[in-house]
């Protein structure tokens, strides 16, 4: 999907303002520290800003503030179309992250090995 410059310059502007749970998540997961994986941060994907991507596993990781509590419809029509293009979207929020990390990251870890016991057939479908 093209992307707009006005997204590309709405993600350089989140990149440079991560939340404190997203700073301590990157932390985590940049250099392909975590499990060898290799995600990218605040980038356009599928018409959307997805706050964490891991095109490898085509996952989409959200930490969400409290504001997300009176979004909860528009994050589930912006999860649908991000999973009809493929994607699969594992929600936190940032205080249950922080509080503990090791659920996000089992999450992460746990859908890794799904993905590698059982790879998407080449053609999208099967």
């Amino acid at each position: 999907m093209h992307q707009t410059g006005n997204r590309t310059r709405q993600s350089r502007r989140l990149r440079a303002d991560m939340t404190g749970a997203e700073a301590r998540l990157w932390a985590m997961l940049r250099n392909r520290q975590f499990e060898g994986l290799k995600f990218r941060r605040q980038t356009p994907v599928a018409g959307a800003i997805a706050d964490f991507l891991c095109a490898e596993l085509k996952l989409i990781i959200e930490l969400d503030g409290g504001v997300h509590a009176l979004r909860e419809a528009a994050d589930a029509a912006r999860d649908a179309r991000l999973a009809a293009a493929g994607f699969t979207v594992i929600r936190f929020g940032n205080e249950s992250f922080l509080r503990n990390p090791n659920d996000l990251l089992n999450a992460i870890r746990a859908h890794a090995e799904r993905i590698r016991k059982h790879p998407p057939h080449p053609s999208g479908s099967a």
